[in-house]
């Protein structure tokens, strides 16, 4: 199988929002969700919006540093 760095989808109750994709990022969302779902039919692509956002922020060192300065500032330190 292929190594992808979303290997699951966690089952959070989720917050509504609409987005406007280009159709090249449309598409590379459908064959994503089509690799990760193999043989067990095509799941929702909608669904790997959240997980690869959340993947991408976590490995954003600017936006990690960002958030760390304003919590210290926030609290005081």
């Amino acid at each position: 199988m292929t190594e992808l760095k979303i290997k699951e989808l966690p089952d959070e109750k989720p917050v509504k929002m609409s987005v406007a994709l280009p159709p090249d990022v449309h598409r590379n969302l459908l064959a994503y969700a089509a690799l990760l779902s193999g043989n067990d039919g095509v799941m929702d692509p909608a669904r790997l919006v959240a997980p690869m956002l959340r993947q991408f922020m976590m490995s954003d060192k600017g936006f990690a540093k960002a958030r760390r300065k304003e919590k210290s500032h926030l609290s005081g330190k």
